[in-house]
């Protein structure tokens, strides 16, 4: 695979740290780190691919979980859809045999370090390269394969992640901002279902996610997503597809 194909912080209890960390939709900031332009426009991040296709990239972070990850397999199945799931090194070490799923059905893995770590601006190339490391491994030896896609656990991001990542041969993959779900705060599936279709635009990467701390709201908001953009004439993408896309 080539290199192109490259949560809210829980802030009430980590409001410390929230000082050190770069938030995912700030520009340049006074300590130098740089914004999305900047790194869009290099093609180290992607937020979404905009283009003249009706197609979307549906992704999943903090699984594989043995109940909810299998229940958005069996829908993503019913519907045809493929989609990309950001795993957690140690969920994929506690269950390799949904990984194998995943990447059996046609969908793909990506890298969201081995321990949903968020990384702040203090954090040290050594730590990044291992959490990333640790989770290739993790995904490799379950599966075969490597991936290449990474997202930061609450999209926190800074500029010696961003290179690190990028000279391990990772492309950093964000979301929409229009396509936050929030469904790990579990919102109401209506919100959840809302905040898709009354924002499905081409090109569209969607944040979900297929671990959840209390009864997931995101299996039922699906039976409602799914079929309404097929109906619209969407197709689910994985992100390496999408990244295939042309911007106009």
């Amino acid at each position: 695979m080539q290199i192109y194909i490259r949560r809210f912080l829980l802030a009430t209890c980590a409001a410390i740290l929230a000082l050190e960390v770069l938030s995912p939709i700030a520009s340049a900031s006074p300590s130098g780190n740089k914004g999305r332009e900047y790194y869009e426009q290099r093609g180290d991040v992607i937020w979404e691919i905009p283009n003249k296709e009706k197609v979307i990239a549906l992704t999943f972070d903090d699984g594989p979980d043995p109940d909810e990850t299998t229940y958005i397999l069996d829908l993503l199945k019913q519907y045809d859809a493929k989609a990309t799931f950001f795993v957690v090194g140690k969920q994929v070490e506690k269950n390799p045999e949904l990984a194998r799923r995943v990447v059996a059905e046609g969908h793909e893995l990506g890298n969201h370090t081995y321990d949903h770590a968020y990384f702040n601006r203090r954090s040290s190339v050594e730590n990044i390269t291992s959490q990333l490391s640790r989770t290739q491994d993790a995904i490799f030896k379950a599966t075969g394969k490597r991936s290449y896609l990474f997202r930061p656990p609450g999209g926190y991001y800074s500029d010696r992640m961003i290179e690190t990542c990028k000279k391990e041969g990772y492309l950093v993959v964000m979301w929409s901002w229009h396509q936050d779900t929030w469904d790990w705060n579990r919102p109401g599936i209506r919100k959840i279902v809302n905040k898709v279709l009354g924002n499905a635009r081409n090109g569209d990467i969607v944040l979900m996610h297929d671990h959840v701390e209390g009864k997931t709201q995101t299996i039922d908001a699906l039976k409602e997503i799914l079929p309404e953009l097929k109906k619209r004439g969407y197709r689910f993408v994985t992100v390496s597809e999408l990244a295939r896309y042309n911007i106009p």
